[in-house]
Order: C-alpha cells, then structure tokens, then sequence
C-alpha cells in the first residue's frame, strides 16, 4: 500500500458513522450487505449513508455491487489487510527481541 492510499483509507475511517458502516461489513464477511439493511442497522437515513458509503468507496476501502434495484456492500478485505500491513511494516524493528510484531495472519 502507498502512503497516500493509507491516507485516504484512514481519512475515510476517522468520521464514526464510516467507521461504524466499515465495521459492519468487517463483520458480514464475504457476504456483504445490502444498502437498505446497513441503514437499518445503525439508523441511518438513506441520504446520510448514502455520502459515507460513497467515501468508503473512494477509499477503496468497501466495494459496491448492483443487484436489481438494490446495491450490496462489501468490506474490502485486501485493502483493510493491507492497511494493517502498512501500518505495522516496521513494527518494534529498533527493539530486537520485542514481541510486538503482528500476526500475519490476514482476515478472510
């Protein structure tokens, strides 16, 4: 991940309403979810969720997907790994012997 992709993913995740949708969809997996049912979810209005849905996307940090009349969401776990990857790339690396480097481990 680039410096300025790390920038606009955590811009994106530093508004609470983003950060609560982008949980959301961490937790639906795969899967995703709809529109209408991420609103439900945390007692959005269609138009507010509407905005923030759109940043994430602009972060490339969830993905849309056309179904019908209706549009599902879904986390996008390569850049969310990803983001973690950048974050932590130099981890505890001027303390040798430290346990503090993540796991690698990746999510879905």
């Amino acid at each position: 991940m680039e410096t300025n992709d790390a920038i606009a993913a955590l811009t994106a995740l530093g508004h609470a309403k983003r950060l609560a949708i982008f949980r959301l969809l961490v937790v639906a997996g795969p899967a995703g979810r709809m529109a209408g049912d991420i609103g439900d979810a945390l007692g959005m209005p269609g138009a507010t969720l509407s905005f923030h849905l759109k940043e994430l996307v602009h972060a490339r940090l969830i993905t849309g997907e056309a179904q019908g009349r209706f549009v599902c969401y879904r986390a996008a776990f390569d850049a969310m790994n990803g983001l973690i990857a950048y974050l932590t790339h130099n981890c505890c690396a001027d303390s040798p012997g430290a346990e503090c480097a993540p796991s690698t481990d990746a999510c879905c």
